[in-house]
């Protein structure tokens, strides 16, 4: 594969953002991303952990949104080649020496938001690149996860979690997980529509789904202690406006540390950085970039490492980074998280949440549902 520039060209002028990150520093930080993917296309954590598709995704939108497309085509199609058959993909894969060996899954749990994000990375990509050839290859891969997907979509809207490995599904939906879904199935209408191939039952599915983030938390198992339940039904763009700033002023005090970043659990004192990111992102949806830019802001001394990369977590109460892993996924989050404060079309067009196709309108049709709406 293409080897990085050694000097910031015209993509990581644009990411460098003010009182956050250089241009400089934003290289350093996709050459960190760079040296963990292998020349197969895989993205683990990190050298020696797993691989996951949803955070291998997540990487490679942070390379299109760095300029380097050759790359993150690598990722899409190592997706396409360790699809199964069902159009799922395992929850984990191992990292080995000879890069991820997919035939020895370590975890065959098939997860609904990671089968799903191929959706928001392949709009993403074209979104990036204007490649129709990549689009055209990789819409099958695309309709086989939303049909996986969709597989385990219960009554009342909500996504089941997992299909364990002997096939059966588990029912309980995790809104962090369902919300995600939904911002895959809007990018997934936004490819079908662009492709000219309506898609009727995607758009009652996420009208459905859409419903139940909004007005049933019932349907979803209680996990409020988790910051990524507070604002992903914001970042996946299922609140908006009003009821969007309401959630969020709703749980500022219990999640946000001044300074600092974002709990992942409340009231642990330990603050994440993919937390962060993504509170910047939900933050910048809602229009209020300067709040997003405070967080990236304050991340920056306890989680920024020498080699650009960014360590999981802080524990304040005990001044150390823990756990000791610098992960692609969270290099990958602060770089969409500046790259849709410096507005890039690409990653402001798959998480602006008026940008894409919302589905039906189920606040309306889910009236009279048997499970009530």
């Amino acid at each position: 594969m293409t080897a990085l520039g050694p000097r910031p060209g015209p993509r990581t002028e644009r990411l460098a953002l003010p009182g956050v990150l250089s241009p400089e520093q934003v290289l350093r930080t996709v050459e960190g991303i760079a040296a963990v993917q292998h020349a197969d296309g895989a993205i683990p954590w990190f050298r020696g952990h797993h691989l996951d598709p949803w955070d291998h995704i997540e990487a490679a939108m942070a390379l299109d949104a760095a300029g380097e497309h050759e790359r993150a085509t690598a990722a899409y199609r190592w997706l396409i080649r360790h699809q199964n058959p069902d159009g799922s993909w395992y929850a984990a894969y191992p990292d080995t020496s000879d890069g991820v060996a997919a035939a020895d899954p370590t975890d065959r749990g098939r997860e609904s938001n990671f089968c799903a994000y191929v959706a928001v990375g392949a709009w993403h990509h074209y979104l990036s690149t204007g490649d129709d050839a990549f689009l055209d290859g990789i819409w099958p891969t695309v309709f086989a996860a939303v049909e996986f997907v969709l597989g385990m979509q219960q009554s009342g809207g909500q996504i089941g979690w997992r299909r364990a490995a002997d096939g059966t599904i588990d029912p309980d939906a995790l809104l962090t997980g369902s919300s995600s879904v939904y911002q895959a199935l809007r990018c997934a209408l936004a490819i079908a529509e662009h492709r000219e191939e309506p898609q009727p039952d995607w758009e009652l599915s996420a009208g459905l789904l859409g419903h139940a983030i909004r007005h049933h938390p019932e349907r979803f198992l209680d996990k409020h202690r988790y910051s990524m339940d507070w604002y992903y039904p914001v970042l996946g763009g299922a609140l908006t406006g009003a009821a969007a700033k309401e959630r969020i002023e709703e749980g500022w005090d219990r999640f946000v540390v001044p300074g600092l970043g974002v709990r992942c659990v409340s009231p642990n004192p330990w603050v994440t950085g993919g937390e962060s990111c993504e509170l910047a992102l939900a933050l910048w949806a809602m229009g209020e970039s300067d709040h997003a830019v405070d967080i990236l802001r304050w991340i920056q001394s306890p989680l920024r490492a020498e080699d650009g990369m960014y360590w999981t977590g802080y524990v304040f109460e005990d001044d150390a980074v823990w756990p000791e892993e610098r992960t692609t996924w969270t290099a990958g989050s602060l770089l969409l998280a500046v790259a849709a404060l410096g507005g890039d079309e690409a990653t402001t067009a798959v998480f602006g949440a008026e940008g894409l196709p919302r589905g039906l309108d189920s606040d309306c049709c889910a009236q009279g549902m048997p499970d009530g709406s």
